[in-house]
């Protein structure tokens, strides 16, 4: 596998591809990245890749134009110097969230990025937490969308905590907090909100039971934390007891991370698909990596076998983890 897979990363989350490249023993390919005077970008692979299997790890992560371009200009590089496969890894895909017409005029971008990546030669695209599933319906390639829920997962499980509901912050993350529930033995509870325009958010009311709760939000992303800001307020209003932040992506725009310093929440749970800088990494906040998930996903992916063995024996000891916990309660009390 080593002399014929290639692990090539980007400037948006090298050290998540050093991490995957560990564990799978291979040594990272060099890549040249710089910018001309002007702010073009200017690629070399400081290697050959002819007739390899190569994976480009690269999340779309803010800057989100620049990641892009990189991922598309060293795709181009690869195809151009006979790659066998070009496989896009994008642990978080940019552009997501305008995945649909919604006003008169404006674009479908998450199908133009898909149609990008295609247009210059990628064969596969791995993701984490699609924004929504349908988008794996814009490419014309087979795509992987996985999943981090499990991560989180087994965290909370270990953790230990009592009373607990899990709490979607708007209708349309309602499937997602179900899972996480039924994978807690949880109550749910959904946030109405409403957007009055694009960035901001208003909650009207709490759809559940949370007084004297463990409440855990659960999203694909944070991006401005305005969302889960206002939902955290109004689930302390209605007398939760402690609340929990978990999501995929840490996007964290703009005043995101002061607005996650609110004594309001106990810890927000996040995982390395975007890296943080460090004058974002609060105390409360707790990253999971990713990368031994993505290692086995491209282990797989390069010896054909079925992926979702993978998450079948995840999702299993999830349950004899549950179960375990559950014994022990049984036992104390």
């Amino acid at each position: 596998m080593e002399q014929k897979v290639k692990i090539l990363s980007g400037n948006s989350n090298r050290k998540l591809a050093e991490e995957i490249a560990s564990y799978l023993k291979i040594p990272l390919t060099p890549v040249e990245l710089e910018r001309f005077a002007d702010g073009e970008i200017y690629c070399q692979i400081k290697e050959s890749v002819r007739g390899s299997t190569v994976f480009v790890i690269q999340p779309t992560s803010p800057p989100a134009n620049e990641s892009l371009m990189e991922l598309l200009i060293m795709v181009d590089a690869l195809r151009r110097a006979s790659a066998k496969e070009i496989n896009a890894v994008i642990p978080y895909y940019g552009y997501a969230r305008q995945d649909r017409k919604t006003v008169p005029r404006e674009p479908i971008t998450a199908k133009l990025v898909a149609d990008m990546l295609v247009a210059a030669g990628v064969h596969r695209v791995v993701t984490f937490d699609l924004h929504v599933d349908q988008i794996q319906g814009f490419f014309q390639i087979p795509s992987d969308n996985l999943e981090a829920l499990p991560l989180l997962t087994d965290y909370l499980l270990d953790k230990r905590l009592k009373d607990i509901v899990v709490v979607s912050p708007d209708a349309g993350g309602t499937a997602r907090a179900r899972r996480l529930a039924k994978l807690l033995n949880a109550s749910l509870a959904i946030i109405d909100k409403r957007r009055p325009e694009r960035g901001k958010a208003q909650v009207f009311h709490v759809i559940g039971d949370v007084k004297n709760k463990t409440a855990i939000l659960v999203d694909d992303m944070i991006d401005t934390a305005g969302t889960l800001l206002s939902a955290a307020t109004a689930l302390k209003d209605k007398g939760a007891k402690d609340i929990y932040a978990c999501a995929t992506h840490a996007v964290f725009s703009g005043p995101a991370a002061e607005r996650l310093k609110d004594d309001v929440f106990r810890e927000i749970v996040v995982t390395n698909t975007i890296q943080l800088p460090k004058e974002k990494m609060l105390p409360k906040i707790k990253v999971i990596s990713v990368a031994p998930l993505l290692a086995e996903a491209i282990k797989r992916i390069y010896e054909g076998t079925p992926m979702g063995v993978l998450f079948e024996g995840i999702y299993q000891k999830l349950q004899n983890k549950k179960d375990k916990n559950g014994k022990g309660r049984r036992e104390r009390s």
